[in-house]
């Protein structure tokens, strides 16, 4: 089902300066669109705005449904939280057959878990699980009633390395086919679910697109070096006049070329997984690339910078 959604809205804390949101997004029927962008940008209070949690000015639709001034409980959403969001005196399978008692078209409680790889949960209580336990749990129990989308805020975002690609691997999954919002800031985790990712900064959305598109060819330099991207100014490349910064990922960043942009000296080699890390100072700016057998710290290489791989970036 369709959701749109146009929010207006200035947010005060206590000893805090006012945070406006001004932000717009629309997600297509089994679409997942994930909002992207770092701690403060916005993206919770956007989706927690669309979610009910906040009044607010503009309009939220799902479907041919205008449900800007329903409350909470009669959006037909599922809400997966950051901190689960689970009871704990209740067992794992009375969580997720939790919304039995409001709606009346429910999935079942033991195939969700079964499907989500915790069916040997059933019985136990919350407090006993583990961080990816219980995201399982929460998401089996958001997933029972059928919702007509699920928002998700950072539901990742606190567990470790290994339990976190597992859960994304089984998010994807779940995922299909359900109109999703999905909350991070993490961009390896946007670019494994998103349909489409929508960028946040100061309240505001700046740049959406497929996930090739903002990370290949970010819009701005903020958004470039939010996905990881390394900014160079535009004049050491022949991109015209008007260009002022581009972009270029890390990837694609070629050490000892046969036709080398120029040289630049190795500052640090850091291992990722299977391949280094390489940070490079090429006269004075910073870039970086990856290498399997990286040149030792200091040494000074060729670095070649691929045409077709560069992006022009707008002013901001």
């Amino acid at each position: 089902m369709m959701l749109s959604a146009a929010v207006r809205k200035q947010f005060t804390a206590e000893g805090a300066e006012p945070f406006d949101v001004d932000a717009g997004i629309e997600v297509a029927d089994g679409e997942t669109l994930v909002i992207l962008g770092p701690s403060g940008s916005g993206k919770t209070l956007l989706l927690e705005s669309i979610a009910g949690f906040h009044d607010h000015e503009g309009h939220v639709q799902l479907g041919d449904r205008d449900i800007t001034d329903a409350p909470p409980e009669e959006r037909e959403f599922g809400f997966v939280f950051q901190d689960y969001g689970l009871f704990p005196h209740m067992t794992v399978r009375e969580n997720v057959a939790f919304g039995e008692r409001y709606y009346d078209d429910t999935r079942d409680p033991d195939e969700l878990l079964e499907s989500l790889g915790v069916a040997h949960l059933t019985e136990r209580s919350p407090p006993t699980l583990s961080g990816g336990e219980s995201q399982r749990v929460a998401l089996a129990r958001s997933l029972a009633v059928r919702p007509d989308a699920l928002l998700l805020d950072e539901p990742l975002s606190a567990l470790d390395v290994p339990t976190r690609q597992s859960l994304r691997d089984d998010l994807a999954d779940a995922l299909a086919g359900v109109t999703s919002v999905y909350v991070t800031h993490n961009r390896t985790t946007a670019r494994a679910l998103a349909d489409r990712i929508a960028v946040m900064r100061d309240g505001e959305v700046v740049q959406t697109g497929d996930p090739e598109t903002i990370f290949g060819s970010p819009a701005t330099p903020y958004v470039a070096r939010f996905v990881g991207a390394n900014v160079l100014p535009a004049e050491r490349f022949d991109r015209g006049a008007d260009v002022a910064r581009v972009a270029i990922r890390p990837e694609h960043v070629v050490l000892d070329p046969t036709d080398p942009d120029g040289r630049a000296t190795v500052e640090r080699a850091t291992r990722e997984d299977a391949a280094f890390r390489v940070v490079l100072d090429w006269d004075g700016e910073h870039v970086e690339t990856f290498a399997d057998d990286p040149p030792a710290v200091g040494a000074s290489v060729g670095v070649g910078f691929p045409a077709e791989s560069l992006a022009d970036l707008r002013r901001e």
